[in-house]
């Protein structure tokens, strides 16, 4: 195909502002011209021309450089490969009309036998877009992934190259949020503290309204208070990332995921502590919790359950405490897979929010499908819920809302699961008992479940967990009865002498003690027979 280097003098009639060429006065002037480029590319696909080309070039010799580099590229594709010839000739046409750098001639190569994007111009922002709008999941999941990728990806590296994306990249974004952390941290104490300076001025008083005044004009200027980026936080934008560039790599659009190799703090989970009467106490002195997760004792949870027996909803509370459904997953529970002639409900379904809507969706995993068995106390408890209901029903007569769940509300439409745990908070508040929070529940009921001894694959399949190691790693915090049973079976195991030492002294003492009893019983009946009558 035709291609060519050539001089061209830029200068225009300041009048009409055409290109005055040939007839440029300055056009036998040395360095007066530059040197331009173009080159023919393979037709379009509907036949119509195309061409690269370029100018600016201060000499000959650079023009001819980038045209041979051109005609490079283009003898990548071969003869046989239309496809492949197609693909080199966009390229070099977008390149030519967006006046980007040409790319290597060996990368290109490489994209082209990948099957990859020849033009790496695409940027995180855009990929992250295109990959969002891709995704087919609950609505919740898609906010989530939204909320990474406004808040901060997009803000510290959307206007990187998606194919230039490095882990020093990454880190910095880290370290960028860490620092924000810090500027947020201090930002909150100083409006804290104006607040409550505000709170110690007198109302009355020119000089205290005008001192008033003052101080709520520069807090209303302070930033409001915000949230810092949690190390939860912080390994759930990784996650998203990570996800989609993983999804980049399959299409063949990068070969390397940078956020699969960086390093961010690691989420220290915090571990689930019993309500022992030390904690309690302490709690009611203080009311501070030892732990974010927090378990009752049986003696506590059937306090509960006998606080609320009369309660609309008690069938729910006492389904999550004995059988460990999550709060969505009661919430959504149909009477069609709740067999109670059986003994057993299949988990099919759980209703999730969204903000503050909700909505009907899958177990979030497959392993969050599964049938949990229910014992009699549990079924007659449902049973009665289930009178109960239909008696609702038909008070409420057309008006009623049958979305065939078993806890509704009370003319049968959905519960909202952000209600249904402010409830419960206010129950247990109401009760007296130390704080726990409803999902806590559910970590009462496998508790209890280890601590009758129950297999731990049971508990974990009855709980909707994947790996029983998930199982062991939440519920490494057991009832303390159960604790002391087993380290008492555990030292049994072990033959110390000196322990056999120690048993042998306690013998001899009590015998010991027996014998200078009987001694002493003795003495005293043979007094007693020597006292003189009176």
């Amino acid at each position: 195909m035709k291609g060519s280097t050539y001089r061209r003098c830029s200068c225009r009639d300041p009048k009409t502002g055409k290109e005055l060429g040939t007839s440029c006065p300055k056009r036998n002037s040395r360095n007066h011209y530059t040197y331009s480029i173009r080159q023919e590319l393979p037709f379009r696909e509907d036949g119509s021309r195309r061409s690269f080309a370029r100018g600016g070039y201060t000499n000959v010799k650079a023009a001819q450089a980038d045209l041979d580099h051109v005609r490079a590229l283009l003898g990548l594709a071969k003869a046989d490969d239309p496809e492949g010839i197609q693909l080199v000739a966009e390229m070099l046409a977008e390149v030519s009309g967006e006046k980007l750098p040409l790319p290597a001639v060996e990368e290109t190569r490489r994209r082209l036998k990948a099957g990859q994007d020849l033009v790496g111009s695409l940027t995180v922002a855009e990929w992250l877009d295109r990959w969002l709008a891709g995704k087919r999941i609950r609505k919740s999941g898609i906010s989530r992934y939204e909320t990474d990728i406004r808040v901060h990806l997009k803000p510290h590296i959307g206007h990187r190259r998606l194919d230039r994306l490095r882990v020093s990249h990454l880190s910095e974004m880290f370290t960028a949020i860490a620092d924000g952390n810090a500027e947020i941290l201090e930002q909150n104490a100083q409006r804290r503290a104006a607040m409550k300076e505000l709170a110690t001025i007198p109302w009355k008083g020119a000089e205290n309204r005008a001192r008033r005044k003052a101080l709520k004009e520069a807090i209303d200027a302070m930033p409001a208070f915000r949230r810092v980026t949690g190390p939860a936080t912080r390994q759930h934008v990784k996650a998203t990332l990570r996800a989609s560039l993983n999804d980049a790599i399959g299409q063949q659009i990068i070969t390397f995921n940078p956020a699969a190799h960086v390093e961010i703090d690691p989420v220290r989970k915090p571990k689930a502590l019993v309500w022992t009467d030390e904690r309690v106490a302490k709690w009611e002195q203080t009311g501070e919790k030892p732990s974010p997760v927090m378990v009752w004792t049986p003696e506590q949870t059937g306090a509960f359950l006998d606080f609320v027996a009369d309660d609309r909803l008690y069938a729910m509370w006492h389904l999550i405490a004995f059988r460990g459904l999550r709060r969505g997953e009661a919430c959504g529970q149909p009477w069609s897979e709740t067999n109670l002639d059986r003994h057993s409900l299949t988990v099919t379904a759980q209703l999730v929010q969204d903000g503050w809507e909700v909505e009907e969706s899958e177990p979030k995993t497959d392993s969050g499908f599964r049938v949990v068995a229910l014992d009699d106390d549990t079924a007659g408890v449902l049973e009665r819920h289930r009178k109960q209901q239909e008696a609702d029903r038909l008070e409420w007569g057309s008006a009623w809302v049958n979305t065939g769940l078993v806890f509704t509300q009370e003319d049968g439409s959905w519960l909202h699961p952000g209600k249904v745990t402010d409830l419960f908070e206010r129950l247990v508040a109401a009760s007296g008992l130390p704080p726990i929070r409803l999902h806590d529940l559910r970590h009462g009921a496998a508790t209890l479940m280890l601590a009758a001894d129950i297999d731990i694959k049971i508990v974990s399949d009855t709980l909707g967990h994947s790996d029983t190691r998930i199982t062991r790693d939440i519920y490494q915090s057991v009832l303390p009865h159960v604790s002391k049973s087993a380290a008492e079976a555990t030292a049994k195991l072990v033959p110390l002498q000196r322990k056999a030492e120690q048993e042998a002294q306690v013998r001899k003492a009590a015998k010991q003690a027996a014998k200078a009893k009987a001694k002493g019983k003795k003495k005293g009946e043979k007094a007693k027979r020597k006292k003189p009558a009176k």
